[in-house]
């Protein structure tokens, strides 16, 4: 994990729960999510999921909410391209998805406050003491927006770009290398 990272996420959603409907037009609907995140520099995929996401969309107002659940998520990558690094993330939601549905088209457009703390770290296999609180120094602000191909009753594919903020509490500095990630 690198510190100032851009990312570019590709989250795909299926509806796995009936739709429901109250007297002021809110749809409240659970999809599947999976998703990749692309590190840039060290050219590693992240893979996120499966997770789940609950989200109550208010017809009148066009305004989202939702909560997001993910697992913690591990990859591994060779560091300046020989040294291999293995490293895992719990990804912890600082509030609730907060987005719009655009009534006539059905786009859908939502942002996520997610803190990354470090739970495992591997250099060359040797395990590296991070602490338990590990993480990135702000939240990272993850906005996304539907493929044309979305529906908001069956899910499909949501993407965007976001930068991951320095990590600090770390037992061990994580590296300030630039690199970008793609979930």
């Amino acid at each position: 994990m690198c510190s100032s990272d851009l990312g570019v996420l590709a989250i795909s959603g299926v509806l796995v729960s009936g739709v429901t409907a109250s007297a002021d037009t809110t749809v409240t609907l659970k999809y599947k999510v999976t998703g990749t995140t692309h590190l840039a520099v060290p050219n590693a995929n992240l893979s996120l999921g499966p997770g789940s996401l609950k989200s109550t969309a208010d017809l009148n107002t066009d305004a989202i909410t939702a909560k997001l659940s993910l697992p913690p998520a591990t990859g591994t990558f060779n560091e300046l391209g020989v040294v291999p690094v293995t490293a895992t993330a719990k990804l912890i939601n600082d509030g609730p998805t907060t987005g719009t549905v655009n009534g006539d088209t059905g786009a859908v457009t939502t942002t996520s406050m997610i803190t990354m703390r470090i739970t495992s770290l591997s250099v060359a296999g040797i395990p590296t003491p991070v602490g338990n609180k590990c993480q990135t120094s702000t939240p990272v602000t993850v906005t996304v927006n539907s493929d044309p191909s979305f529906s908001i009753l069956q899910g499909g594919n949501l993407s965007g770009t976001y930068t991951i903020p320095d990590f600090a509490n770390c037992g061990l500095e994580i590296g300030r290398a630039s690199c970008r990630e793609r979930v």
